[in-house]
C-alpha cells in the first residue's frame, strides 16, 4: 500500500528535497505540501494523509499543527523533521502526538525505511533523543508520582505535573509556555492551582518539596 504523505516546510529547498527523495520512492506519494502550520492543517483536512512531515519551527508552529492534525486525524502518522534536538522542543512534539522526531540532518538514505517503521508502529528517533526521552520517564514515571501524591495528598492534572517537571528543571513562565505552547497567563494559572493543591507558599516552594521526594 502507497504511503500518501503531507510535507510541511518553511523552506522551499527543504520540501523539494523530501518530495524528490520520496517521489523515487514507491512506498510513497506525496499528495500535499504546506508552508506553514495553518497550509498543513488544512492540507491534512482535505487530503487526509497517512503520514505528515512537519517542520517544528514553520510558522505557525509544527507543534501547534501536530496537535490539531494529531486530534482530528487521529490515523494520520506525524513526524516532526527539524534542525532541534532541543527538549523544549522534542519532549512538546512528542506530547502534541508524534509518533518520529528526526533531525534534518539524518542519512537522507535511511529516511524512508524510518518513515515505514512509523507506519508499522514503531517510534522513530536518534538514538541520543531516545535515551534522553528515557531519562525523562524514569525521572517523572508514574511510581515517583504516586509516592509523592500519597505523601501529600495532592491530585494533580496531567499539564499541572507537566508545568510542575519544567519548573523543577529551572524554567521560567516563557519557556514553559513555550514548551507546552501555552500562553504566558495559562501557565501562571496552572502555577497556581497546583501551588494551591500543594499548600505551600509559592512555586519555589512547590519546587522544594517535589525534589524532596527524589
Amino acid at each position: 500500500m502507497t504511503v500518501r504523505v503531507l510535507i510541511a516546510d518553511d523552506h522551499l529547498a527543504t520540501r523539494e528535497d523530501l518530495r524528490d527523495l520520496l517521489g523515487a520512492d514507491e512506498r510513497f506519494e506525496v499528495v500535499v505540501e504546506a508552508a506553514d502550520a495553518s497550509g498543513a492543517v488544512s492540507g491534512a483536512l482535505a487530503e487526509r494523509p497517512d503520514l505528515a512531515i512537519l517542520d517544528v519551527r514553520m510558522p505557525g508552529s509544527g507543534i501547534a499543527a501536530a496537535w490539531e492534525i494529531s486530534s482530528r486525524l487521529p490515523e494520520t502518522k506525524v513526524v516532526m523533521l527539524t534542525i532541534s534536538d532541543d527538549d523544549a522542543d522534542l519532549f512538546p512534539a512528542l506530547r502534541a502526538g508524534a509518533a518520529g522526531y528526526l533531525l534534518k540532518d539524518t542519512d537522507r538514505t535511511r529516511l524512508p525505511d524510518a518513515l515505514i517503521d512509523v507506519m508499522a508502529g514503531r517510534a522513530a528517533m536518534p538514538r541520543e533523543l531516545m535515551a534522553r526521552v528515557l531519562d525523562d520517564y524514569r525521572d517523572r514515571g508514574p511510581r515517583r508520582r504516586t509516592v509523592f501524591l500519597d505523601k501529600h495528598g495532592a491530585e494533580l492534572t496531567t499539564r499541572e505535573w507537566q508545568v510542575l517537571d519544567l519548573m523543577r528543571r529551572g524554567q521560567n513562565t516563557a519557556q514553559i509556555a513555550r514548551a507546552l505552547d501555552l500562553s504566558r497567563v495559562t501557565v501562571r494559572s496552572h502555577v497556581s492551582s497546583l501551588v494551591r493543591k500543594l499548600g505551600v507558599e509559592d512555586r519555589e516552594a512547590a519546587v522544594r518539596l517535589f525534589a524532596s521526594d527524589d
